[in-house]
């Protein structure tokens, strides 16, 4: 039997709780200032996972200081579990959201930044109980478990583990030798950046509530809106759906890169071979995309909210760059229902759930840098092919990569596609159409959203069965997880000894 020291893994599911009390006391604050009647409930709530994260830690408080691999991804799945579990607490006592299985499904929504809802009338929710909904998307953006690596030294625990189990992705690049002040330096452009847009979103018309809710919806590229309409709300201010395009596009790039941009080191972010193959896959979607809607569906652009009020092309224009972006970084904001767009736009937009930002962002999906990498090696093949016994090996900013990180990568794309395909299968078992079946998968794994067919654009999850909700839930963990930190779990020798 597998030997764990399960002292130091219930020692920091306590801290992760702590994390979620004070976050859930903050909106309480939100909540009397805003007079919404739920102060104290939101209170209660926030009191209640405060105790048992102390609890939690007094009891383990002589746990041994070390942490294997394998316990660091017990940790950060099962983190995750209970953060959602936790954080369905303000919605359970308000009875803003009285079932626990929809409360669940928000609160996993959020965590992930998936930003699918069971909300029909989000304008109706108390604002206290809004501002927690957006808080459970900007903790999960950069992650609970780097933000609490950040202070881990405090606990003498090093996080060296967790960080390698909350970011498999292929790229190890780091800020600074130590780990703690990785996230610390991630956290810190995460915030400046959530600040910059909320003054910006303040400064263009929005008000300071909308602003900031949407401004961690945004950097976290979560999705979740304080209106039914999302940003379609805001058709007539087309300023305001600029600067949520400019901070979903940095959200959706590397923040090691946003670090060195601040530190004048542009030239490391105009030669990144992700970066540049990211700015280009957006520019070209966003381009075709733009010319047919001009062309063809530029009477459905303002099926949602306002009129086109910068003209026809600006328009076209601008509906195709925010509805691209907001796929491809799987931020889920809606301008318009991308379904009404001609039948080419659909599969379109569909097939861009498969893409996903870049590594080293708050974005879900594949990465864009393993599809550079699938690409480079898929053509490396050719060449294989008319020289066997050439070495070629596969190359990503001039330094060669070694087989095994292809390898992985082309593991975890053949999981993710099998994924796609059970979690597929898995919804029309409970009678979704095809469509909408098809749609729910690629968006739950991917963190999106919105998806297709009946769970379209400018529909909710309401109507999803209780347990396709639950499964939902399940694609969104391993999405956000990126696969094997959760699926190794299921495996029996991940918890033998050997």
């Amino acid at each position: 039997m597998l030997k764990l020291n399960y002292k130091i893994i219930f020692h920091f599911l306590g801290l992760l709780l702590l994390f979620n009390g004070g976050f859930m006391l903050l909106s309480a604050l939100v909540s009397l200032i805003y007079d919404d009647g739920v102060t104290f409930q939101i209170f209660s709530a926030g009191i209640i996972t405060l105790l048992v994260g102390v609890i939690s830690m007094f009891l383990t408080r002589n746990h041994t200081k070390e942490m294997n691999k394998r316990e660091g991804y017990i940790v950060v799945a099962f983190g995750w579990i209970i953060m959602s579990l936790s954080g369905t607490l303000p919605y359970v006592i308000t009875q803003s959201i009285p079932s626990f299985t929809n409360a669940f499904f928000e609160t996993m929504s959020g965590y992930t930044t998936t930003g699918a809802s069971i909300l029909n009338d989000i304008e109706a929710m108390p604002k206290g109980v809004l501002f927690w909904r957006s808080t459970t998307h900007w903790i999960g953006g950069m992650g609970i478990i780097v933000l609490a690596i950040a202070i881990l030294p405090l606990l003498g625990i090093g996080g060296m583990q967790l960080f390698a189990a909350e970011a498999p992705g292929p790229s190890a690049d780091k800020l600074h030798p130590r780990i703690t002040d990785t996230a610390k330096r991630l956290w810190l452009i995460y915030f400046g950046y959530t600040v910059a847009e909320t003054v910006f979103l303040n400064l263009a018309g929005m008000s300071f509530f909308d602003a900031i809710n949407h401004s961690m919806a945004t950097v976290s590229t979560g999705g979740f809106s304080t209106k039914n309409a999302s940003l379609a709300y805001w058709n007539d201010q087309p300023i305001i759906q600029y600067i949520v395009i400019l901070f979903m596009f940095l959200a959706g790039a590397n923040f090691v890169l946003s670090y060195f941009a601040f530190k004048g080191k542009v030239q490391k972010v105009i030669k990144d071979e992700e970066f540049k193959l990211y700015f280009r896959f957006i520019l070209v979607f966003s381009i075709i995309a733009a010319v047919i809607i001009y062309l063809k569906a530029d009477h459905s652009i303002s099926t949602i909210h306002h009129p086109m009020v910068w003209g026809r092309g600006e328009s076209a224009f601008r509906h195709a760059l925010f509805q691209v972006l907001t796929v491809i970084t799987t931020t889920g904001f809606i301008s318009a229902d991308y379904t009404l767009w001609t039948p080419f736009l659909v599969v379109f937009f569909f097939g861009l759930m498969f893409l996903g930002g870049s590594a080293g962002s708050t974005s879900g999906g594949v990465k864009v840098v393993r599809h550079l990498i699938l690409i480079k090696n898929g053509f490396l093949e050719f060449k294989r092919a008319l020289h066997p016994n050439a070495i070629l090996p596969v190359r990503y900013n001039t330094k060669a990569i070694t087989g095994d990180i292809v390898f992985n990568i082309l593991a975890f794309f053949i999981l993710y596609m099998l994924s796609f395909i059970v979690g597929a299968l898995v919804f029309s078992m409970f009678g979704i159409d095809y469509t909408s079946a098809v749609g729910l998968s690629a968006s739950s794994l991917g963190n999106i959203g919105p998806a297709l067919g009946s769970f379209g654009p400018v529909n909710n999850y309401a109507a999803l069965p209780p347990l396709a909700q639950w499964w939902s839930s399940f694609l969104m963990l391993i999405g956000r997880l990126e696969l094997f930190t959760v699926l190794i779990l299921f495996t029996p020798f991940f918890w033998r000894n050997r």
